[in-house]
């Protein structure tokens, strides 16, 4: 992601002022810890709406406001009793860490139409495996690509795991949404994990990612400072509300909820590309051939 020029100072000040702003962030807190990760499709444009601030600083404050989603997420998860598939989290963990100090900029050189195409595919993916889920319609052994004895050993989890949280690590740090609504369906379909397990194991995953993401745009001057520190203020009780929702609710209807909140997501990334690209037609000239991307 490009670095960001300073933004004007009051370009950080939100319509409606700090109870909007811990409003936005409670509700951010409670997707996140429902959905293991994901706040970003909610916190940019909430932002976008309420602030005044350039699109790649909306995005690295979403990535900076996603760290106490995912810590205290992941800690209430363990401690109501969630399980984590260490097997293949310990991978992805690492992955995304380094995905989030050095992946970043590499992803950024994918045309952001490719990711946005990728993102969508993997939403509507999810949406349709869990509805035949619901629906008793199992097309995979086990829930997954794989075999089991191929998913467990470690020649296959091992290099796979790290591939695939380094790629959502990248994302997630550099984007500041969707990072959760990737890796559980990761989870899901290479490894075999159940949506409980995947959600719990995604939270933990992005700890060290939301870190390192926050330093990254810190540095970068792609996040704002005051804005950062009171989302994640007000994510504190919506990340605990949320990951207790998820353990609570049973695996038919947490599936349906998933699946609705990964629907909805695509639909809203299909209108909003349609949307950019009938505003570029519209602006280019009558008389040019030149093709709009």
């Amino acid at each position: 992601m490009p670095a960001d020029r300073p933004a004007p100072p009051n370009t950080a000040v939100t319509r409606g002022g700090l109870p909007a702003e811990l409003g936005v962030g409670t509700i951010g807190g409670v997707i996140g810890g429902l959905f293991g990760g994901g706040s970003g499709v909610f916190y940019v444009p909430a932002l976008e709406h309420l602030t005044a601030l350039p699109r790649t600083t909306l995005h690295g404050t979403a990535a900076a406001a996603n760290t106490a989603v995912v810590a205290v997420g992941a800690l209430t998860f363990a401690l109501v009793g969630g399980h984590i598939d260490w097997h293949a989290g310990t991978g992805m963990l690492v992955g995304g860490t380094i995905g989030g100090l050095f992946g970043a900029k590499l992803l950024m050189k994918v045309s952001h139409a490719t990711l946005r195409w990728l993102f969508v595919a993997v939403l509507l993916l999810s949406a349709l495996k869990l509805a035949l889920d619901i629906a008793g319609v199992h097309m995979l052994q086990g829930g997954a690509v794989f075999s089991t004895a191929v998913i467990q050993s470690w020649f296959y989890i091992a290099p796979v795991s790290l591939a695939c949280g380094l790629l959502i690590g990248a994302w997630a740090a550099a984007v500041g949404l969707g990072g959760g609504l990737l890796a559980v369906p990761t989870l899901m379909l290479l490894f075999g994990c159940d949506l409980h397990t995947a959600i719990g194991t995604s939270l933990l995953m992005f700890v060290p990612n939301s870190i390192v993401g926050w330093i990254m745009h810190a540095r970068q001057g792609t996040a704002s400072p005051r804005l950062s520190l009171t989302l994640n203020l007000g994510a504190l009780p919506g990340a605990i509300a949320g990951a207790v929702l998820a353990m609570v609710l049973n695996a038919k209807a947490l599936s349906a909820t998933y699946a609705a909140f990964c629907l909805f997501v695509a639909i809203r990334e299909l209108v909003r590309m349609y949307r950019a690209r009938s505003a570029q037609v519209e602006a280019a000239p009558e008389d040019s051939f030149a093709e709009v991307p």
